[in-house]
């Protein structure tokens, strides 16, 4: 079978497949059903320096193909997270990509300072698909500047040996420029993509359903924008690592995100109908992988890219290391 080792930069994990930050809590709930020691990694959900409650109910909201929702980062703050729910990562044996978030830039740097030398913190995942305080509520990623702001205040602070993932947004004219900025601020990688914003009106009581009025729109009905933008950034930045997230539901799902050029995947909203969907889906690309020839992970990444002459070159290379 292929070798399912996937690198993210300078991280390297025993497999590709990753939970999505807030579709898991910070892993308890899916270690019900499997150890979370199996997946490549947990992504936890986006932690903030200060505890918050989320916004108003109802939160969540079932649409053609996915889920939207409008849970607003609710969460312990970094305080209870790093005593309770790191502390119980680590005892069992998870590898944590630990996501932060913030309203200002200054929140984002106290987080990674706080993280900073953790033994149980593997990268950090950097929620810049979040509102900028300081820019009258507009989302970090829409912008190319407050990007960079923040991932150098990130990187200033951080653990050099905690790789750093920026978490990008799909609604912007040009994901490129964005992943770019980040790129030359000294983010390690890219998570690409987060929910699009979307809404669902109640045609009986003629008002929205979620009570924050509009919410992120995720699963399967995002999944082409979500490959969409790893081919973009990919065939831009070649050399960056891709974690691929977006509507994987399946083995070929996961397949188009590697194809693509993402290095790893996470699986979201799936696991709220199939909470066992990460092993599975991992079992699935294996048996896809390996029935499409590949070796290993790594000779899938970015395949789709190649032209029929780079293709053909490969496949002289692999027939003389069969014959030697």
């Amino acid at each position: 079978m292929a070798d399912m080792t996937a690198r993210l930069g300078k991280l390297e994990l025993p497999n590709p497949i990753l939970t999505a930050s807030g579709c898991a809590g910070y892993g308890r709930e899916l270690h019900q059903f499997f150890p979370v020691s199996e997946l490549g990694a947990v992504v936890t959900k986006s932690i903030q320096v200060r505890p918050r409650s989320g916004r108003p109910t109802p939160r969540m909201a079932e649409t053609p193909s996915g889920m939207l929702n409008s849970i607003g980062l609710q969460g312990p703050g970094i305080d209870s997270f790093i005593k309770h729910d790191l502390s119980w990562l680590q005892s069992v044996g998870a590898r944590t990509i630990v996501s932060i978030a913030g309203g200002r830039t200054e929140e984002f740097a106290e987080l990674a300072r706080r993280l900073a030398g953790h033994p149980a913190v593997a990268a950090l995942e950097v929620n810049i698909s979040c509102p900028n305080v300081e820019s009258r509520g507009q989302v970090f990623a829409c912008d190319p500047v407050a990007s960079s702001r923040v991932i150098t205040a990130v990187r200033q602070v951080a653990d050099p040996n905690q790789p750093i993932l920026a978490k990008l947004t799909p609604d912007v004219t040009d994901i490129v420029q964005i992943a770019r900025a980040c790129n030359e601020s000294g983010a390690d990688g890219l998570s690409l993509i987060n929910t699009t914003l979307g809404m669902v009106i109640d045609t009986d009581m003629m008002k929205p359903v979620l009570g924050g009025i509009t919410g992120g729109l995720s699963g399967p009905a995002i999944r082409p924008i979500a490959v969409r933008c790893v081919w973009q950034v990919r065939n831009a930045l070649p050399h960056m690592p891709i974690l691929g997230m977006g509507g994987i539901r399946s083995g070929d799902d996961a397949l188009q995100f590697v194809l693509a050029g993402a290095s790893a995947v996470s699986v979201g909203t799936a696991v709220f109908g199939d909470p066992n969907a990460p092993m599975r889906i991992k079992a699935e690309l294996e048996q896809a992988l390996d029935a499409r020839g590949f070796d290993s992970l790594a000779d899938a990444v970015g395949y789709a890219h190649l032209d029929q002459f780079q293709r053909d070159a490969r496949a002289a290379i692999k027939t003389k290391e069969t014959v030697a």
